[in-house]
């Protein structure tokens, strides 16, 4: 799992965007059901950078089409 940051997300295409949005999500889920199944979280932050990660991409995704 890949965390990025503004000028990293801007370089990437359109297509890597979806894809690593669609991966951060499945990682969220994953996260999300192991620390709800009563497991300790290695880090607890790791879900809400996993989610500010997911907002990074899906506000560049809207800017570009915005700009279209």
């Amino acid at each position: 799992m890949a965390l990025f940051r503004a000028r990293d997300v801007s370089q990437l295409s359109d297509v890597e965007i979806i894809e690593q949005i669609d991966k951060l999500k499945m990682d969220l889920i994953q996260y999300r059901g192991k620390v709800s199944s009563g497991g300790a979280p290695e880090n607890p932050g790791k879900i809400g950078e996993i989610r500010r990660t997911i907002a990074r991409l899906m506000t560049e995704q809207n800017q570009r089409k915005n700009r279209a």
